[in-house]
């Protein structure tokens, strides 16, 4: 399959209305689902998160994803909130504005997505609903519906013309039952299933079949089972309509086939003659080393029949050399220490030994054990809310064996700040004088001022999200100091052509800017720095400007490099889609041609001017490839702010390349009018798009 995979998870746990309880499952649910979602050993989705927000701003995202798609596409859409049965059992998803009273105008009607989802064009469409259908109200509340209605009753099949979509539910009814303002049913918070679907794509669990891949209906299965482990009260439930299998994921569960040894090494390994067999023991187990995990573990299963079966001496040549592929771990017991709680404290697990040692799944003891499994190994970090020491394991199994890793530390209570020992006095007034009290034998102790409220504590920065909004400071400093020495006055700071750097040192700021608040330092940032850096530093010029160039290109590479350390989302390229996208290719385009007219105008000015036209041909080709960058990086976000980056590098370069242009009436300069109009359009397009996609 060539089209996108594209996620869209939509989490409410904060509603506004005090009749609807807060979910504190729905936000630990989306960094966990998106995070296993966009990892590209796992599925490589493009994930979106919305976050508690209003029923508009829902309903908007999940038509544009359903109206942006292709018809070779896969979308994934999850809902983690309140679901609600109108009085006419009408179902509907609550957003952070909803009213129970005015579901129609302020919720997200299942139909409405049942409609977006029937006018897409993609063929394989997932819906996972994991909303909590009960529980939703509190005391006080006048909302009175009973009965029981099919939540697929809301998803009814047919009408897809041809095109798959399945709709999975954590939970088949709706169930509400009120004795006046009172809840008499007790039902179940909305996590144990999302939870469930996090650790089969993660751990690769879901992979049934263990071919290497998760179809739907094996995720399905292994929901179904997890969830009713879990809680026999809660049972998941499906309508798929597909034609063929849908893979959402890769695993590491692959069965792997013995590849039969080659007959004349059969033989030899049976052969009377002790030596012959000797000889079939040293060949083997220069197979077992293979790459080839199928020729490595038909060579172990020979080994191990020889070591059971053959004559002493033999059997523990076979042993030994079977026994050096075996599952071998580094760390043996992975030692956490003094954890204070809340922390999320990370360990590795390396897998030693040949490739087919290393051919393994791992499985942990306890669910606050998480386990995630990399290239080499896994990492191991801890969901720990209790203080206490802690003890658990993990097994790591692989075709040769399983290894045992134990994981032990101590959870310990953060030190709370002492509070300020010093009394508040009691404000006076100036003009009535303070009565004197009565002596006591029992005074009351001077009061305390009450400690604050507990802070949340901010995500911590990356370093190098810091050092490369220094390094863009440090380049928009340097600049303003180099302008400042070009001229003694403002007219000879203009004709002296200082001006040219105000807009980069403009840019330069805003970029260093974004790389600081946590809403832009994700994607907003990092996507700008480096689109500008591409199109600013100039392929010639003055020698003073370099420094600042280097500054830039310093704070472009470790943008990137705090973008590579997030795990969140993994950035790629994707198929350029939509109408904003072909405006802003057009732009750039048009921008390229317009500065190749101008190197054209120029050679034709004088020939001398040959090597300033080919700096406009390197800025045009420069233009053209960000602008094909921006509109094909994923995620989206990242895209649009690159774009953006490329759309101020370019006004930066137009307005430098003006300056140096012959004051001749010969030269028109109408190819550096177009090339100057475009990169203004460019930046139009971009912040439009910057509208549509959020994140």
């Amino acid at each position: 399959m060539t089209g996108e995979r594209r996620a869209l998870i939509i989490a409410n746990g904060e509603y506004d209305n005090p009749g609807l309880s807060a979910l504190r499952s729905p936000a630990a649910d989306a960094e966990a689902l998106a995070a296993v979602l966009a990892d590209r050993n796992i599925s490589e989705f493009d994930v979106q998160v919305v976050r508690d927000e209003t029923a508009h701003v829902i309903a908007s995202r999940v038509e544009d994803l359903f109206a942006d798609s292709a018809s070779d596409d896969v979308l994934l859409v999850h809902f983690s909130c309140h679901g609600l049965k109108s009085e006419s059992g009408e179902l509907f998803f609550a957003a952070r504005n909803t009213r129970p009273e005015r579901l129609a105008s302020s919720a997200v009607p299942a139909d409405f997505v049942q409609r977006c989802m029937r006018m897409s064009r993609s063929r394989s469409i997932v819906l996972l609903l994991d909303c909590c259908y009960g529980g939703a109200f509190s005391e006080g509340v006048a909302v009175r519906a009973s009965g029981e209605a099919n939540v697929l009753d809301a998803f009814p099949g047919g009408g897809f013309g041809g095109r798959g979509r399945a709709v999975i539910t954590a939970s088949n009814s709706i169930e509400y039952a009120f004795e006046g303002d009172q809840l008499a049913d007790d039902h179940v918070r909305p996590s144990v299933f999302t939870s469930a679907l996090v650790d089969g794509l993660r751990t690769g669990d879901a992979d049934r079949d263990e071919d290497g891949w998760i179809a739907l209906s094996e995720l399905y299965d292994y929901l179904f089972d997890s969830v009713r482990e879990r809680n026999p009260n809660q049972t998941p439930s499906r309508d798929i309509e597909m034609q063929g299998e849908l893979y959402l994921a890769r695993s590491r569960r692959r069965r792997i086939k013995p590849a039969p040894v080659p007959a004349d090494l059969r033989a030899a390994s049976e052969d009377p003659n002790m030596f012959t067999r000797l000889g079939a023991v040293t060949e083997l187990q220069r197979r077992l080393t293979s790459e080839n995990l199928s020729v490595a573990i038909g060579a172990h299963e020979v080994l191990t029949t020889m070591a059971q079966t053959d004559i002493q001496h033999l059997a523990e040549a076979a042993d030994l050399a079977r026994r050096e592929a075996r599952v071998r771990t580094e760390p043996e017991v992975v030692r956490f220490g003094e954890v204070v709680r809340g922390a999320r404290p990370v360990a590795r697990i390396r897998l030693e030994g040949p490739p087919i040692a290393r051919a393994c799944r791992f499985e942990a003891s306890h669910p606050w054990l998480l386990v995630t499994e990399i290239a080499d190994g896994a990492e191991v970090s801890l969901d720990l809310a209790e203080v206490g020491a802690f003890e658990g394991r993990i097994t790591v199994t692989g075709p040769t064996g399983e290894a045992v890793v134990r994981v032990e530390g101590q959870v310990v209570q953060e030190p709370e700040p002492a509070p300020d020992p010093k009394p508040v006095p009691e404000p006076r007034p100036v003009h009535t004088p303070a009565p004197t009290p009565e002596p006591s034998r029992n005074p009351e102790p001077p009061v305390l001022p009450k400690p604050e409220a507990a802070v949340p504590a901010r995500p911590k920065r990356d370093p190098f999200a810091v050092a490369a909004g220094l390094f863009a400071f440090a380049a928009a400093v340097y600049l303003v100091v180099i302008a400042s020495q070009f001229s003694s006055s403002v007219e000879d700071f203009f004709e002296d052509g200082g001006w040219t750097v105000l807009p980069l040192v403009v840019f330069a700021i805003g970029a260093g800017i974004a790389m600081f608040p946590p809403k832009t330092r994700r994607m907003a940032g990092p996507g700008t720095l480096c689109g500008l850096a591409l199109l600013s530093v100039m392929p010639s010029g003055p020698v003073v400007l370099v420094l600042a160039d280097g500054c830039l290109l310093v704070a472009a590479v470790c943008a990137l490099v705090s973008v590579r350390r997030d795990r969140s989302f993994r950035l790629g390229l994707g198929k350029p889609r939509g109408a904003l996208t072909v405006a802003a290719l057009v732009c750039g385009t048009c921008g390229a041609l317009g500065l190749v007219v101008e190197a054209i105008e120029l050679v034709g000015y004088s020939s001398s001017r040959a090597d300033e036209g080919a700096v406009y041909l390197v800025v045009s080709v420069t233009l053209v490839i960000g602008t094909l960058l921006g509109v094909s990086l994923r995620p989206a976000a990242f895209g649009v702010a690159f774009l953006g980056g490329v759309a101020g590098g370019g006004i930066v370069m137009v307005c430098a390349l003006f300056y140096a242009m012959p004051s001749s009436s010969s030269v028109t300069g109408a190819g550096w009018g177009i090339a100057l109009a475009m990169v203004l359009a460019l930046a139009v397009v971009t912040g439009l798009a910057a509208r549509k996609v959020k994140g």
